[in-house]
């Protein structure tokens, strides 16, 4: 028996450190660069970036492109949060003093296009930042933008390519109604598209969804041993936050569905340590609240009952909803999370919170719907009516934007 259990115990050991090597092995776009150096070689390069632009050896994106032979750095590019990702959500940004005499401009500002004068000293302009799956994170806005104004320059676009951190399979969700097109989502894509930057670059370029129609000369440098099924912790990357309220993987699970509070007057947590995970308000009674959404049988989650106090949070959240008021509500914890839906358990929640306490909630109507992708859900909610048709109708535009999401795949 005990040397059963003794090899019990290696063997546990053994399979641990196996998983750890699979663990370990992806490398992203910006590692391949010198194996690329062809797009670069003798050009001025410009650098849309920020702060989790880092190799898997830790090193920066500026300093691996000035180490390039014949190629010289001549223009940075900063998105929402800023170059150095420091700033609240929604805060606008200004251009901001130059590193080593290198220009860097906002795209979060007074333009969130680059400016042909901003592209006039690039011959290419290269992609890379850290995205966390939902349509509506502004990333991949910045870079449909961007390609825009590359294409009409004449000026190559390099995406740098990294991993979908909540995997590269799941689909779910609305897509967008291009009549309620903002920076939160401009393109017929769903919340969760299972996609990484380069192969959305490759579908906006290929769809010709960029304005006017316009191709850019476009290249992508892909990933190693990334695989579809992976989470970004199966990766063996390091997870830089890639926003402010954007701390873990966990977050980045939830976000797809617990966003869309944002378009009510519900706190998600923003001005704790746990945005996302835990929503409420002064006016909600927990105790008929996760009773109303345990009915739902959501799949691969579960609730408790929580309050937290939203405070000021330089850099993260300076004015949160209800600031310093008590707030009860619930906690998510994710049970199994390739089961887990996040976007109809966002869905649910507000429909249960909407139902439960039709006194004090609120819309921000049009927050809302630029988050949905349209009207129908923030409709259907106010009528009373079942949601049932709605979910069906979301299975029925997925299915006919998978086959024009698979021809620009690059993993399997």
């Amino acid at each position: 028996m005990k040397n059963g259990f003794v090899f019990f115990l290696i063997s546990v050991v053994f399979v641990s450190g196996c998983q750890s090597m699979k663990k370990a092995g992806v490398t992203v776009g910006l590692d391949r660069v010198n194996e690329f150096n062809y797009l670069f070689k003798g050009k001025r390069i410009g650098i849309i970036a920020n702060h989790t632009s880092y190799d898997s050896k830790g090193r920066f994106i500026v300093d691996i492109f000035r180490s390039l032979p014949e190629s010289r750095v001549t223009a940075l590019f900063g998105p929402e949060h800023g170059f150095k990702g420091n700033y609240s959500a929604g805060k606008k940004i200004d251009d901001s003093a130059a590193l080593d005499s290198v220009p860097i401009y906002s795209l979060y500002g007074k333009t969130r296009k680059p400016t042909p004068e901003m592209l006039s000293d690039v011959d290419v302009l290269v992609f890379d930042i850290q995205d966390v799956g939902a349509r509506f994170y502004t990333y991949i806005w910045t870079m449909a933008l961007a390609m825009e104004a590359a294409a009409e320059q004449g000026i190559r676009f390099v995406v740098l390519d990294r991993p979908n951190p909540i995997n590269g399979v799941t689909v779910e969700g609305t897509v967008l109604d291009t009549a309620f097109a903002t920076f939160v989502g401009l393109f017929p894509i769903p919340v969760r598209h299972g996609m990484t930057v380069g192969e959305l670059a490759k579908l906006f370029n290929g769809e010709g969804w960029l304005k006017n129609g316009v191709k850019v000369d476009l290249k992508v440098v892909p990933m190693q041993g990334w695989k579809r099924k992976m989470w970004f912790d199966q990766t063996g990357l390091k997870f830089i936050p890639p926003s402010p309220n954007m701390p873990n993987l966990l977050t980045a699970t939830v976000y797809p569905g617990l966003c869309l509070l944002e378009g009510t007057n519900v706190s998600v947590g923003r001005g704790t340590e746990k945005p996302f995970l835990q929503f409420g308000a002064p006016w909600i009674d927990s105790d008929s609240l996760i009773s109303t959404v345990n009915a739902y049988n959501l799949e691969g989650v579960s609730f408790r009952k929580v309050e937290f106090t939203p405070r000021s949070i330089q850099g993260k959240s300076e004015n949160p909803k209800y600031k310093n008021e008590k707030c009860r509500g619930l906690e998510i914890t994710i049970e199994d999370r390739d089961r887990f839906k996040p976007f109809i358990t966002g869905v649910r929640i507000v429909q249960a919170i909407h139902r439960l306490f039709p006194e004090n909630f609120q819309w921000r109507p049009a927050h809302f719907d630029r988050l949905s992708g349209n009207d129908e859900i923030r409709k259907t909610i106010s009528e009373g009516k079942d949601i049932k048709s709605l979910i069906a109708q979301w299975e029925r535009d997925l299915q006919k934007f998978q086959p024009i999401r698979e021809k620009y795949l690059i993993y399997k």
